[in-house]
């Protein structure tokens, strides 16, 4: 393990892709901060993290609250003494509804979670991140620039990170700041779209969530993993405002070379 080994906080980090993100950076001899709602699951991440190199610390948190997210990043200053990346992966679907029927406290709290959340993180580290000229990963969606029937507060969450991206991206020329579209992933986003979407989605549309799960077409996610760990380690100064694609080559490959295919 590397003698100062890089601090990266990542939320949404008890499962999905986050979890990957997290064990990756933990092959690369990372710390890794682990934030997320469930506590048991994070514990389990935490040995993976361990049993893979790296070095763990679990803060049971919900990124809504913003009290929450300032003790997290107080707590990995104390622990580990720096922070050099945050990984902003938490995120949620729901509410999914038309526009016109959706619940405005569900609604709200989407963008609380989607939106929110990755400032609070950022507004609590953006100090810290100056000084050691960090990185910063916002997970976005290809729903950022599509329009996805009955899923509005998801888009225009996502859509808003990245603008809100850009923006930082050019207050905080030391810090570099990256909005990226993980691909579609097999992880519990996309039962609940299976599940919750039947009576409130078309049948096509529908369809096409099934079809993907079934012809096996959802992405691994130890793969957009791989590009997120990659990006919060070692993304150039030149992405900064940009919204990546997590297999672009100049990702991709890459991190390919510097984790190899396999998580062990």
């Amino acid at each position: 393990m590397p003698t100062n080994p890089s601090v990266v906080i990542v939320s949404g980090a008890s499962r999905g892709v986050g979890a990957a993100t997290a064990r990756w950076l933990a092959k690369a001899g990372a710390a890794v901060a682990l934030i997320a709602r469930s506590a048991d699951a994070l514990e389990t991440v935490a040995s993976e993290v361990q049993q893979l190199g790296g070095v763990s610390l679990v803060y049971k948190a919900d990124v809504s609250d913003a009290g929450a997210c300032r003790a997290a990043v107080a707590r990995t200053l104390e622990r580990f003494g720096r922070l050099d990346a945050v990984v902003n992966n938490a995120g949620m679907v729901e509410p999914l509804a038309p526009v016109g029927d959706s619940d405005t406290d569900r609604w709200q709290y989407n963008i609380a979670v989607n939106l929110l959340g990755p400032f609070y993180l950022i507004r609590a580290a953006i100090a810290e991140l100056r000084r050691q000229g960090g990185r910063i990963v916002n997970v976005s969606s290809g729903a950022a620039t599509k329009s996805v029937e009955n899923a509005s507060a998801y888009c225009a969450a996502k859509a808003a990170l990245n603008h809100f991206s850009r923006v930082l991206a050019a207050e905080e020329p030391r810090v570099t700041v990256m909005a990226v579209r993980p691909g579609v992933v097999d992880t519990r986003m996309q039962d609940t779209i299976r599940q919750k979407g039947r009576g409130v989605m078309s049948d096509g549309q529908l369809a096409y969530y099934q079809n993907l799960k079934e012809r096996g077409q959802l992405e691994k996610p130890e793969v957009p993993g791989r590009s997120l760990a990659w990006l919060a380690l070692h993304g150039p100064r030149e992405f900064s405002g940009q919204f990546l694609d997590y297999d672009d080559p100049r990702i991709s490959q890459p991190a390919l070379e510097v984790f190899g295919e396999k998580l062990e």
